[in-house]
């Protein structure tokens, strides 16, 4: 049996009954093919009224928040959930490209094809002649061939990183590229060393109240902190989501040492709340 809302073109009607919608969907055996025949009638005349409205534009935060959903579950090392975030992050590309295929430009199969013939054209020691033999080797690779592809569209190797990621997770790819042409630390110390000196500026800055170079300082000593990381050989935006959960766990240990103590946390000192804040710790410690 042929997929019938695949194999139609953007202009054929889908059917009005949601009876006919739904047996139309389930009649589709690939899963991928059912994912997008779903997106294309959610999108299409009857179909859903939020769905309608999206744009490349206003979907965007969605799939950053999917992203961020996705690495949660693979820490969490629960196989359903993570199926399930994969299935939202999924659906995101196939939303965006449902609605590059309304306006005729491209479809989910187009980016397929570009995505696999990229991983063709950058991996040659698997299917071509050349040799690669390490990770670093395969990444050296990777950026030559990379940056042979984009010479003519960008004019620096800094160039490529977008604007839209989290700082820290730009501040790393920013250093990793220019590493690879040794524009880098000797090691670690020297970087802990830069570290220091950012730190001392920045509290120069705060004696001298000057708002400008506090921010400017402050910046500096953070890329300096993802240096580290990188020399650790840490993600720093997993390493810092880390703190903000062990932090938000620990807050609530104490909030529920303040609610056994019977009285409001607006009312405890904050020697009181160390004091919590260091049980907390030891508990965590001890488990």
């Amino acid at each position: 049996m042929s997929d019938p809302f695949v194999n139609r073109s953007i202009q054929d009607p889908i059917p009005e009954s949601p009876s006919e919608r739904l047996a139309g969907i389930e009649a589709i055996s690939d899963p991928i093919r059912r994912l997008v025949a779903i997106m294309a009638t959610l999108r299409g005349p009857g179909g859903c009224p939020w769905d309608h409205k999206q744009t490349h534009q206003s979907l965007t935060p969605h799939l950053i928040e999917e992203a961020y959903e996705m690495i949660e579950a693979v820490e969490e090392g629960n196989d359903p959930h993570l199926v399930e975030e994969l299935g939202d992050v999924l659906l995101q590309v196939v939303f965006h490209a449902q609605i590059a295929r309304e306006g005729d430009r491209f479809d989910l199969d187009t980016v397929a094809q570009s995505i696999c013939d990229k991983l063709i054209h950058r991996h040659p020691h698997v299917f071509g002649d050349a040799q690669a033999h390490t990770s670093q080797q395969v990444l050296s690779q990777w950026e030559r061939i990379k940056a042979e592809e984009k010479r003519l569209e960008r004019d620096s190797i800094t160039s490529g990183i977008p604007k839209q990621l989290p700082a820290l997770l730009r501040s790393a790819k920013l250093q990793k590229k220019v590493a690879r042409v040794g524009f880098d630390w000797d090691g670690i110390e020297d970087v802990l060393a830069k570290v220091e000196e950012e730190l001392a500026e920045l509290r120069q800055s705060l004696a001298l109240r000057d708002q400008a170079a506090i921010e400017l300082e402050l910046g500096d000593l953070l890329f300096s902190v993802v240096n580290v990381a990188r020399f650790a050989k840490v993600d720093p935006e997993i390493a810092l989501h880390r703190s903000i959960e062990k932090f938000i766990r620990r807050f609530r240990q104490v909030e529920q040492m303040v609610e056994s103590s019977g009285r409001p946390i607006q009312e405890c000192s904050l020697r009181e709340l160390d004091a919590f804040w260091e049980r907390a710790k030891m508990d965590e410690a001890s488990d």
